[in-house]
């Protein structure tokens, strides 16, 4: 009996693994496009609202306004809405409801509108209610009925980087085009010509010791590199294995840079100099090879 229940728990949590891998990452911010207005947003993505808000100064409901904001509906509502670049766009939504909101500030009622929200290109269309956002840094908010069943909302605000990147390192003052590798646990560097201070045989006996090594990239730029060897890697291969030395050095984008640790070995054959693995990429990226 338990080892049924036990199947059926595993079956379950694969379930919903294989649902929440289905699903899109977005960010804590995102920039979006409005169609009918044709103007872009930086948009706030907050699963605690339910529904999305679009930013709405100067409602005017054609035909005239009912004196019950309810009454109103199925009439078309011209508004203005603007982004925070300070681009405005006057344009005509059917009404299709009305929403009431509790904040902080206590409630007020809201129109709806259906509008046609999303990536440039990939707008589609959900119910949004119109409010005042002028007070707001975020005129575009949104909620959870445009996320649910496609996207998992990332609080890190990791940044999206492609298969290859131009990517910096500080103690080299050089750019490599580097391949991006998320099936390499480590960071490669190209090095040659290595000197250690005092080398001994057992290359596990040099960790702590100064090093000098060359680096090159693909420019054929080169540059000698001195720092500090921080342990041995056994890197596994179609080739066999071999044991490299690893150092820490500061890459990234430029100007993003941050340390981390980096094996060394001769990769003067190989198109890419640089090879960034998982230990750069985890918590701060997520690789789309289509970039």
């Amino acid at each position: 009996m338990l080892k049924k229940i036990g199947w059926c728990l595993l079956t379950l949590m694969t379930s919903l693994s294989v649902q929440a891998n289905d699903k899109a990452v977005i960010g804590s911010t995102a920039k979006m496009f409005v169609a009918h207005a044709d103007l872009p947003y930086i948009a706030r993505i907050d699963t605690g609202a339910v529904n999305t808000s679009l930013h709405a100064v100067d409602l005017k409901v054609e035909g005239g306004s009912a004196k019950e904001m309810k009454d109103n509906i199925g009439k078309m509502l011209a508004f203005t809405t603007e982004n925070a670049a300070g681009e405005s766009k006057r344009i005509k939504a059917k009404i299709v409801k009305t929403s009431t909101v509790s904040n902080s500030q206590g409630s007020e009622t809201r129109y709806m509108v259906d509008l046609d929200v999303g990536f440039k290109g990939k707008e589609r269309t959900v119910r949004v209610n119109l409010r005042d956002r002028s007070h707001m840094d975020y005129k575009l908010l949104i909620g959870r009925n445009w996320l649910k069943g496609r996207y998992v909302v990332d609080v890190s605000d990791k940044k999206y980087i492609g298969p290859t990147a131009p990517i910096s390192i500080v103690e080299t003052t050089m750019i490599f085009k580097t391949r991006i590798d998320t099936g390499a646990v480590e960071n490669s560097l190209h090095a040659i010509d290595f000197k250690i201070e005092n080398e001994q045989t057992d290359m596990n006996k040099n960790v702590g010791k100064v090093i000098h090594f060359t680096t090159e990239n693909e420019k054929g730029e080169s540059k000698v590199v001195k720092s500090r060897i921080v342990e041995t890697s056994l890197i596994r291969n179609a080739q066999g294995s071999e044991i490299r030395y690893m150092v820490e050095l500061n890459i990234g984008e430029l100007g993003e840079e941050y340390k981390v640790k980096v094996n060394l070995r001769d990769r003067s054959k190989m198109s890419y100099k640089l090879l960034i693995g998982r230990n750069w990429l985890q918590g701060h990226y997520i690789v789309d090879v289509s970039m």
